[in-house]
């Protein structure tokens, strides 16, 4: 998926390393390059920073610390808590390698728990730690077009907004640390049940005997829309599941909604249901579909 040409917004040039090149990190990286920033990428598998380089002209490093050595903002975006430990820490993680007063801004979808443990052990070294997960998929990515919501100090947050907007529609603080992970948590939860809503009622009308295309096309501009429906209705009616968000990482997702779930006490019924939905589709062998796939599970 190619990125669109678009405009960025000038400002200064800033020297930046980017921390993992998966489908969302590359075009993210590739964004802040076209935009002008002076990066240097790290990803386990070296060949894909390599590449990346090579596309978009920027550095590659062989460890986080190299990577991060002279960057003014650290970016990240990794699978997981651990996968965000091991970039991180160590010998060969970013922080060994950042210059007291940079920036980290961790754009995984993590636990609010270790953002927290993070943003400690990085205050502890004169360092900023921002976790800063996205909304958007792939597409919002490569488009430059994500969400970010981000837990932190307000004036670090200030210092790497308008940087972040090179990939980005909307770059915003909701909290002390931690609370971009949680905020990321709620858009998770909204996300869950749409989908299953969405699956019933395309799976209830195609029983029914209904024109499901034309049905969306009118209820699409009511009280129903969404961008689930929007974007996801159509591809549903038709079967077609080859692309997306996978499943796989929407049930990583909801774990960490169901155990900061049963940490503060929030009652979660219906995302604990779709869950367990979502685990129906992976014995389907669905692990890689969109997660507009729920509706496998009707037909």
């Amino acid at each position: 998926m190619n990125a669109p040409a678009r405009t960025y917004a000038p400002v200064p040039s800033r020297r930046v390393a980017f921390l993992g090149l998966g489908v969302m990190g590359h075009p993210m990286a590739g964004h802040l390059a076209r935009a002008g920033h002076q990066v240097t990428v790290y990803n386990r598998t070296t060949a894909k920073a390599e590449a990346w380089a090579k596309e978009y002209g920027g550095a590659f490093a062989a460890t986080p610390a190299e990577a991060a050595r002279g960057a003014e903002i650290v970016f990240c975006c990794v699978g997981n808590d651990d996968d965000l430990r091991s970039v991180v820490l160590g010998e060969q993680g970013a922080f060994a390698g950042m210059q007291a007063g940079a920036f980290f801004v961790d754009h995984t979808t993590a636990s609010a728990e270790v953002a927290r443990e993070l943003y400690a052990t990085a205050k502890a070294r004169g360092l900023h730690f921002i976790d800063a997960p996205v909304s958007g998929g792939q597409a919002g990515a490569v488009n430059g077009a994500l969400t970010v919501m981000c837990g932190g100090d307000a004036e670090p947050f200030a210092a790497i907004e308008p940087i972040a907007l090179a990939f980005a529609k909307a770059v915003t603080r909701v909290g002390e640390s931690g609370a971009g992970q949680l905020a990321k948590m709620v858009n998770q939860i909204c996300i869950a049940g749409l989908v299953q809503g969405l699956s019933e009622a395309i799976a209830f009308g195609q029983r029914a005997g209904l024109d499901m295309k034309q049905v969306l096309d009118v209820i699409g501009k009511g009280a129903a829309q969404s961008w689930q429906m929007d974007n996801r209705g159509k591809t549903m009616v038709d079967d077609k599941f080859d692309f997306g968000f996978a499943v796989d990482w929407m049930r990583k997702d909801l774990g960490l909604v169901l155990d900061e779930a049963r940490r503060n006490g929030a009652r979660v019924p219906v995302t604990a249901l779709v869950d367990q939905f979502y685990a129906d589709v992976q014995q389907m062998g669905g692990n890689r579909w969109d997660t507009s796939s729920l509706i496998k599970r009707l037909r």
